[in-house]
């Protein structure tokens, strides 16, 4: 493992090892020269690969001929920021120990260890390599949109950036919320050599895995939007035991009208916007008619997820969502006036409807009279016969 160049009579030592710290002496003619070799060794957890909210335990061992030194040990970030690490007490300067803080996937990248010493002095520069692997997403997004239009749910990873080249697994489910059963959509890997492969599991969820996303991306893409497809995607991911997740919650927004159909002449119509979820303190549902006054504005209550509104003549109303002043998504209603005919059709109808009564309680009326005239005469002949066998009584017994 080591060699002597020649010209130089330089001493070259290959794959270093703790224990070839020491004295090295050079003896050249009536000259002799003696260097001492201070080896340090360091090593970090899971050789270098984590996941977000990991805490990597780093090791710096230390070797030489001399008394060993108490050794001042500060840690660079990837940004070239101070992390004082907790180093417990040690019983030995030969091994110390250190924790680091919870990372994050924006410490990918060359952390330095800086080892100091005053006697002897010594001020060493260690490099390693820190890869964090996860999402470009946040924790949990919200994403909004409209029945019947087409939505793309996208995980970007962070495994080819990084050249992260250990095998890790994953998975996408869907739920309605958090108390509902959990469907999963998709089960994914990554191999050794990089290679991302997909798998789309059987569910009655109706989704496609769109063809010729970015490499290191997770997408699925409802073509058609119901109403029941809101609720909470989850990718994760799971590497050594962890795992590390990241959540977008769908909120689907609906319109109606009831009753249904063009507005009548004179007649009223309520326009109904309805989203699938709850709302944050910051979001409500507005509507508002087109090129109409602010009387023509109607705004949800907190928390509220659905808002009503009277119409009373023609025109374009839209239902906003409102978050954090942002108008997020919009969804329009058009009302339409009845024609003409539908209008006389209608009076048409309400009058016919008026005779039809009028005349069925008039013959109520009549059948009533009737059925009254003839009971009085049935009554009146049954006195009648009545009265004859009285009559025919009195005959017999004179």
């Amino acid at each position: 493992r080591s060699e002597i160049n020649p010209n130089t009579k330089q001493l070259k030592v290959f794959d270093l090892r703790l224990s070839d710290a020491g004295i090295y002496t050079c003896v050249y003619g009536s000259h002799t020269v003696s260097i001492s070799l201070h080896v340090f060794k360091l090593t970090i957890s899971s050789d270098g690969h984590f996941l977000p909210n990991d805490v990597p335990k780093l090791t710096l061992v230390q070797n030489s001929s001399h008394p060993l030194p108490n050794l001042s040990i500060t840690l660079f970030t990837n940004n070239n920021n101070i992390v004082r690490p907790i180093v417990p007490q040690a019983t030995t300067h030969q091994t110390y120990t250190m924790k680091l803080k919870k990372l994050e996937t924006t410490d990918n990248g060359t952390w330095t260890c800086h080892v100091h010493s005053d006697s002897p002095l010594i001020n060493q520069n260690i490099s390693f390599d820190v890869k964090v692997l996860g999402f470009g997403n946040p924790a949990l997004e919200r994403k909004y949109t409209t029945v019947d239009s087409t939505v793309t749910l996208s995980w970007h990873l962070n495994f080819q950036k990084i050249q992260w080249n250990e095998g890790f697994t994953g998975q996408l489910t869907w739920k309605r919320e958090e108390s509902a059963t959990t469907y999963e959509l998709i089960d994914f890997n990554v191999t050794a050599q990089g290679k991302q492969h997909e798998t789309k599991k059987p569910s009655h969820f109706h989704f496609e895995i769109p063809e010729g996303k970015p490499r290191g991306t997770i997408e699925v893409k409802v073509p058609k939007v119901h109403f029941n497809h809101s609720g909470q995607f989850q990718c994760q991911l799971m590497y050594r035991r962890s795992y590390v997740q990241s959540k977008i919650e769908l909120v689907v927004m609906k319109v109606s009208a009831d009753p249904v159909g063009p507005l009548i002449k004179g007649a009223e119509m309520t326009l109904i916007c309805q989203v699938s979820g709850p709302l944050s303190s910051n979001t409500h549902l507005r509507w508002e008619r087109v090129n109409g006054t602010q009387m023509d504005v109607k705004n949800s209550k907190q928390h509220e997820t659905k808002v009503e509104v009277k119409v009373s003549a023609a025109g374009l109303w839209n239902c906003d969502l409102i978050e954090n002043n942002v108008r997020m998504i919009s969804f329009n209603y058009l009302v339409e006036e009845a024609p003409v005919w539908m209008n006389y059709v209608v009076i048409g109808a309400s009058v016919g409807g008026s005779v039809l009564v009028f005349g069925l309680a008039l013959l109520c009326i009549i059948n009533g009279i009737k059925w009254q005239q003839r009971r009085q005469r049935a009554k009146r002949m049954a006195q009648a016969r009545q009265h004859l066998l009285e009559n025919k009584t009195c005959q017999c017994q004179q």
